[in-house]
């Protein structure tokens, strides 16, 4: 069985209470390791480390802290396969996914994050020939850094990278559902020999750890992914000590989908956008709008290829979907769809769990489902499934599409379909999500500010808006003296 330990001041140490936590394997639902379920006491240990080693580490030049973040990203890239298969056997996604997508964007976040702070600017003001106003950009200490378990390794160094460039020192939370790609990154800080303290990983459930790690007064911010209940609780927390807070949350994304648009090119994008993942993917669509006029021709093209989606082995070339993250995860969205079900919303296909082969009977497998609702209020239009389900619904006309689209508290992202600059841009304007995506999903630029409206979060990750969030900004007014030599 493997272990993982904590990753504590330059070091690979289990936990204070010697408590471990079962790590399943969601492809067969086997226990295949374990992971620290640790406490306050370890979370004390890790941010008295990163404490003590952020005076030496803020005062490095930026490009000694790029260097390392560029070691980083070198060694990540030369254990690309190491990491996709330790990413699928932890969180259930197909092993050619992760190698294709998600390793390699968290490569790209060291490396971004590396150059960005070798270019950033900081704000001049000459008020008169006297006086000048400037502005410094300093490191806030030590970052509180809590993590998902959909996308482990990107997501998780998606906090990391910043945090580091800015010249804070950090303590990182990894899900305890997917701690494996994490624990590889902290051999690899490891192995490239960032300064002990810089980096450390805490394992452990979010009651325990998560809770100390944002209750504690020498972490004076906190940026986490994840539920929006849970990011409620957080804020509650970390409201009387005056934390800095970044919440990424939940989203309910729709999709408006109009007569003129490229039906074939909608179609091919609109499943991956639905699906992929498993659906478990915060940007995934959940909403499909369609116009009336395109509804029957859409609806029978998209159900026939969903039904063509092949839910298999994650470690397959072949599968598309792999299984659900946990039992529990499967419960949930299985409930979801019954419900729906009851409540008279017609499944279209999918809404049932699945085995690819009798080995794999144990798996957390469901089908990919497609539900169609003409109610904006029912339960699957407003609750975040997280899960391969997608509901389709008719609108009028352009009021009526806006309308929809923004039913839901979420307002993450959303997607736009039609030939019609007009169209877009308006809809662009009018719909209440803080990601839009026309005539395409899911190309990322990492100098584009990324965060959600409403209840899909606060504060903004990528380009400049994370090396903000995670520095304080001090403003400085310089009296020239008249006197020169």
């Amino acid at each position: 069985m493997d272990r993982i330990l904590n990753y504590v001041d330059g070091a690979f140490v289990a936990p204070v209470d010697g408590g471990y936590l079962d790590n399943y394997q969601p492809r067969d639902g086997t226990v295949y390791g374990h992971l620290p379920d640790s406490t306050a006491a370890d979370v004390e240990r890790a941010v008295a480390a990163a404490k003590a080693a952020f005076p030496a580490w803020q005062k490095l030049k930026r490009a000694e802290r790029a260097q390392y973040l560029y070691r980083i990203a070198d060694a990540i890239e030369k254990k690309l396969d190491l990491f996709a298969v330790a990413e699928s056997r932890d969180q259930g996604k197909p092993v050619h996914l992760a190698r294709s997508m998600d390793i390699p964007r968290a490569i790209e976040n060291f490396r971004f994050f590396a150059g960005a702070i070798l270019h950033q600017q900081e704000k001049a003001f000459q008020t008169s020939p006297e006086v000048l106003n400037y502005t410094r950009r300093e490191p806030m200490g030590v970052a509180g850094l809590i993590s998902p378990w959909n996308l482990p390794l990107y997501l998780l160094t998606w906090k990391i990278a910043p945090a580091l460039a800015a010249g804070n020192t950090a303590v990182a939370k990894p899900s305890e559902l997917t701690p494996a790609t994490a624990f590889l990154l902290a051999q690899v800080l490891d192995e490239v020999g960032l300064p002990k303290g810089v980096c450390n990983l805490v394992f452990g459930l979010g009651e325990k750890a998560g809770d100390a790690l944002v209750a504690h007064p020498d972490v004076p911010l906190i940026s986490f992914t994840g539920g929006t209940e849970t990011a409620a609780i957080i804020g509650q927390r970390a409201a009387p000590l005056y934390k800095k807070t970044s919440f990424e949350l939940g989203g309910k994304n729709p999709a408006l989908i109009f007569a003129d648009c490229d039906l074939e090119s909608t179609l091919n994008t609109t499943v991956r956008s639905s699906f992929l993942n498993q659906g478990e993917i915060c940007l995934c669509t959940s909403r499909l709008f369609v116009q009336e006029s395109l509804l029957p021709k859409f609806t029978e093209l998209f159900v026939e290829r969903v039904r063509q989606l092949k839910v298999g082995d994650p470690e397959s070339p072949d599968s598309f979907m792999g299984p659900l993250v946990s039992a529990e995860h499967l419960d949930k969205v299985q409930g979801f769809v019954e419900r729906s079900r009851a409540q008279g919303h017609k499944v279209l296909c999918g809404g049932e769990r699945v085995a690819p082969q009798a080995s794999l009977l144990k798996g957390y497998y469901f089908a990919p489902t497609v539900i169609s609702t003409t109610d904006a209020n029912a339960e699957i239009m407003q609750q975040e499934v997280f899960g391969p389900v997608v509901t389709l619904t008719p609108f009028k006309d352009y009021a009526d599409a806006v309308a929809k689209a923004n039913a839901t508290r979420y307002g993450l992202a959303a997607t736009i379909w039609t030939q019609n600059l007009d169209t877009a841009h308006h809809a662009a304007a009018d719909i209440k999500a803080g990601q839009i995506w026309v005539n395409t999903w899911m190309l990322r630029d990492l100098r584009v500010p990324f965060g959600g409206m409403k209840d899909s979060g606060v504060g903004r990750e990528g380009g400049d808006y994370s090396l903000e969030f995670y520095t304080e900004e001090k403003n400085v007014c310089l009296q020239l003296g008249r006197n020169r030599l």
